[in-house]
């Protein structure tokens, strides 16, 4: 963990240490997912599961094997507690609530009696969404991407999820019902967004895939991308808490080491205006590191790529949060309203002393697929938007274009467009 004053001389070049993390993907990954990705193109089913065999232990005979069956997802409920399904109902239900209210419609405009402009929102037809599996199971994530394709009307989800060993945590199944998914097959990996991409013998191509996953997965929505949409390119978690010394030092301790266990490339950052407020903070941390199961994992990323930055003042640490546009930021000062406009760059932003970050990522509503790695400059968390398309509408009467028809064949010629303007000018000439 780095200990850094914000007017240090070489704090630019010790912080890049943090924000370059993310940058080991490497030539060497690339060229392995082109050849796993080339591989699915030609050989489909049989090579998804010789891939799915390979690296996830397993000795399935066909690739319909490995998709989950209806009596799996009634068992899965069998072994859910009471009130972990109520938890799980209420985030799914909170989640789409707040997407509901994203919601675009078709809207025409009549302000011409002569032309008639809309634009119309439709749907994508079907789409993939990649759970990861491995290190921990997240029935959040599959919440998080089926709900608000759903709620966008979406008519096919399809869920792919790598289960090593042949397990599947029967949360992600129920979350997964409860979310609206449609198909859910074990398999996972650059092979899993390469046949969602593709399309197999067994696996429908999508429209577009999303959700989160490791390098290889990262690596291979990227090669993918132009054969379908992708939500973004995920980085390793990061989150940063700007503070004025107020709050508990335990509480941001805690929202730091949250981050932490995600995996040891996950970079958990404070920026405060009080030195001694930063000292308790790394106390804090040490003490409950301890107490984590994960502590190896949170251990590795708070030593490796986590910080205590001291700024001068609050708007300092303002312009360096926007600087980094951090994937998840917390204002946890006095009063984060009267900072809350200043803020320009943030994946989502977490208000006050009694909003952790792990509100965000479970139940609140707001979607938690959010940009990493400061591409919160550009993109934006997932959203219905990201599973519709929309397509402009266009009419003209016979008037309108009498009207605005000169002008755009001389518009045309401007480009040297003949054939674009004679389309206008023929209508033109005929009586």
């Amino acid at each position: 963990m780095k200990f850094l004053h914000i007017h240090d001389a070489d704090f630019d070049s010790q912080f890049d240490s943090i924000l370059s993390r993310s940058e080991e993907t490497g030539r060497e990954v690339e060229q392995v997912v082109l050849e796993i990705i080339s591989a699915v193109r030609q050989g489909g089913d049989g090579a998804v599961l010789e891939y799915t065999n390979r690296f996830d232990r397993l000795e399935a005979k066909s690739l319909a094997a490995l998709e989950v069956t209806g009596e799996e997802i009634e068992e899965a409920f069998a072994r859910v507690g009471d009130e972990d399904l109520a938890a799980l109902k209420l985030a799914v239900e909170r989640v789409a609530r707040f997407h509901e209210k994203q919601k675009a419609q078709t809207w025409l405009s009549t302000e011409e009696t002569d032309i008639m402009l809309g634009q119309m929102v439709t749907p994508l037809q079907r789409v993939g969404i990649y759970v990861p599996g491995g290190k921990a199971s997240y029935p959040s994530s599959v919440i998080m991407n089926a709900v608000p394709a759903k709620v966008a009307g979406v008519p096919e989800v399809i869920m792919v999820a790598p289960t090593p060993g042949g397990e599947i945590n029967p949360h992600v199944l129920v979350a997964a019902r409860l979310s609206g998914v449609d198909r859910i097959f074990r398999i996972g990996g650059a092979q899993a967004v390469a046949a969602l991409a593709y399309g197999t013998e067994t696996i429908p191509r999508v429209d577009k895939i999303t959700g989160p996953g490791n390098i290889y997965v990262a690596t291979a929505k990227k090669l993918v991308f132009g054969q379908v949409g992708i939500d973004m390119i995920a980085g390793p978690s990061e989150i940063l808490v700007v503070s004025d010394g107020s709050g508990s030092p335990a509480h941001i301790a805690a929202d730091l080491l949250s981050q932490a266990e995600h995996d040891e490339l996950a970079s958990s950052i404070l920026i405060t205006t009080d030195r001694s407020f930063g000292e308790a903070v790394a106390g804090e941390v040490e003490r409950q590191l301890k107490e984590l199961s994960r502590e190896s994992i949170a251990r590795s990323s708070w030593e490796s790529y986590g910080a205590i930055i001291v700024a001068a003042t609050l708007e300092e640490a303002i312009d360096f949060s926007n600087r980094i546009a951090p994937e998840h930021l917390e204002l946890a000062v006095n009063d984060p309203f009267a900072i809350l406009a200043k803020i320009k760059n943030a994946g989502a932003i977490f208000m006050g002393h009694f909003t952790p970050e792990a509100a965000g990522d479970y139940l609140a509503g707001p979607n938690h697929t959010l940009p990493t790695g400061g591409t919160a400059r550009f993109f934006s968390p997932l959203s219905v938007d990201d599973f519709v398309k929309k397509s402009s509408i266009v009419y003209f009467s016979r008037g309108g274009l009498g009207r605005l028809g000169n002008d755009i064949v001389r518009i045309a010629g401007l480009e040297g467009l003949e054939a674009h303007a004679r389309s206008v000018s023929i209508r033109l000439e005929e009586k």
